[in-house]
């Protein structure tokens, strides 16, 4: 059933947005809030809640010895979700979610996964285009917890005030910084100060939880209840292919051998095993291979180019002249090149025809191609017609516009969050960390979350108790795929009401062959 929805009659959200629309003119910027009530049936019942969206003006005390009042230096769009049916709100946990990119909206989570409705996208092997409709979401998180989805800085319709640049936002710290004080200007405002509180990131989402998470408890004595890391990159150091770095090849090579397994190239095996051989190879036979070098025989190096193909599903002797070396994009161009086709870096279940059947690498990434039109389409029509509001800025879905990308706090090391993860776990005893990883997702591969994952600088004990893992026979983006929606929806609606988890490890469903 489609759910309901009514404009809520509240004067002074109703002045503030027609003035921030009329007066282009004002010095001072005004938040441009719109708040509309709704009501999804879902099969345990009915839903009410409400939804306010629009832009808040966030301002900073300025650093100088003459104190002066917070002075405006953003407007940061959100859409918050909170159910009215509830007796206790104050208990009721509030989640705050985005995507990452950098330069990605949360338009990926927010319909996807996370909110009351969906975008019906297609999945692999599926041909969908237009008229995109959105349906509701049955399984939204909003059943558990009251939401909150934000868009970064440049994405969305977040921007700077007027007059300011936008580039002074464009950074790990900088980026970080102004969640973080997003989180505790929406905390003041709704007084929801005791409510649990978790983190939901996707992609460098998870870089950003990490960092924002630990800057809450530095900086503001926030703790969070829990963090939600879907596809994490936590240290790139394990996926960035540059120079006398061995690791990202390690780390990737279960990925391939995974995707290699949903086009066919292990008939007759089941994922899991597949899965199970490519890491077992990447953690004890390939970093040895690759530390020798040039101190390999011929014959040394061809038997490990052999059993790399088979386990990646390409030429050995393709493998070979690499140097057993597979960088990811010429990988997804090279595995089904006899086919005609280049597979999907987001998720690798997805193909395109190619365009130079040559090329060392992808053109684009079919993936995304075959995504992205139905979340933009779904996106911009949902926040005009059912949220009602509207801006006269374009909704940016991904922009380039927030690259270069500030890293300045990591010169001459790899960029990493695990410190920052590490440092929050041992200040904060009851936080806890799930982590969702997608068999073919080739942006953010599973086995190189897992290493960092064992890596935390936290007791052992705390890595088996306060760390669920979750995998899921998908990509990047698992919820594409129907079941695994489904059985991320159920991870996450445990692990943010507290009950109780399933074991560290185990699989949302059995992987089949």
């Amino acid at each position: 059933m489609t759910s309901t929805h009514r404009p809520v009659e509240d004067a002074a959200n109703h002045d503030s947005s027609t003035r921030a629309e009329t007066s282009t003119d004002a010095t001072e910027p005004e938040d441009h809030l719109v708040v509309t009530a709704h009501s999804i049936t879902l099969p345990d019942g009915p839903l009410a809640y409400t939804a306010t969206t629009g832009t808040v003006v966030l301002r900073e005390e300025p650093e100088s010895e003459t104190y002066g009042r917070g002075s405006a230096y953003a407007e940061m769009f959100s859409v918050s979700y909170v159910a009215t049916s509830v007796e206790d709100t104050a208990a009721r946990p509030v989640v705050f979610a985005f995507n990452g990119g950098p330069g990605a909206s949360t338009v990926w989570l927010h319909l996807g996964q996370l909110g009351p409705r969906r975008v019906d996208a297609p999945d692999a092997h599926e041909q969908a285009g237009p008229p995109y409709r959105l349906l509701d979401n049955h399984e939204t998180l909003l059943r558990t917890a009251d939401l909150v989805v934000v868009d970064a800085m440049t994405t969305g319709y977040s921007r700077p005030v007027r007059g300011a640049k936008p580039d002074r936002h464009h950074g790990l710290a900088a980026d970080r910084d102004l969640i973080a004080s997003f989180i505790v200007d929406w905390l003041t405002r709704n007084d929801r100060w005791t409510s649990p509180i978790h983190l939901v990131g996707e992609s460098y989402g998870t870089t950003r939880a990490s960092a924002v998470a630990a800057r809450l408890m530095d900086r503001y004595y926030v703790a969070v209840e829990g963090l939600s890391l879907i596809s994490p990159v936590l240290d790139f150091g394990t996926i960035r292919f540059t120079p006398g770095n061995d690791r990202p090849y390690v780390h990737y090579l279960p990925t391939y051998a995974a995707i290699a397994h949903a086009h066919g190239m292990h008939e007759g095996r089941m994922l899991q095993d597949v899965v199970d051989e490519a890491e077992a190879f990447a953690e004890q036979e390939y970093p040895a291979l690759l530390a020798a070098g040039q101190r390999l025989s011929t014959e040394q190096k061809q038997e490990a180019a052999a059993r790399i193909g088979a386990l990646i599903g390409v030429d050995p002797e393709w493998v070979e002249r690499a140097d057993l070396r597979v960088e990811h994009m010429a990988f997804l161009a090279q595995l089904q090149r006899e086919r005609g086709l280049v597979t999907g870096r987001i998720d690798g279940r997805f193909s395109a025809p190619a365009g130079d059947r040559n090329a060392a690498t992808m053109e684009t990434d079919p993936s995304i191609d075959q995504l992205a039109p139905a979340y933009t389409a779904a996106m911009n029509q949902y926040l005009r017609t059912e949220l009602e509001y509207s801006s006269d800025v374009v909704y940016e879905i991904m922009s380039g516009r927030v690259h270069p990308w500030s890293y300045k706090e990591f010169e001459g090391r790899a960029v990493e969050v695990f410190t920052d993860l590490s440092r929050l776990l041992r200040k904060s005893a009851h936080t806890r960390v799930f982590v969702a990883h997608g068999y073919h997702d080739a942006a953010t591969p599973f086995h190189a979350s897992e290493h960092v994952l064992a890596h935390l600088q936290i007791p052992q004990q705390d890595y088996e108790q306060r760390i669920q893992i979750e995998y899921y026979e998908a990509g990047h983006m698992m919820y594409v795929h129907e079941p695994s929606r489904i059985a991320l929806s159920e991870h996450l609606a445990r692990f943010v009401g507290g009950g109780s988890h399933a074991a560290q490890g185990s699989a949302a469903e059995e992987p089949g062959d």
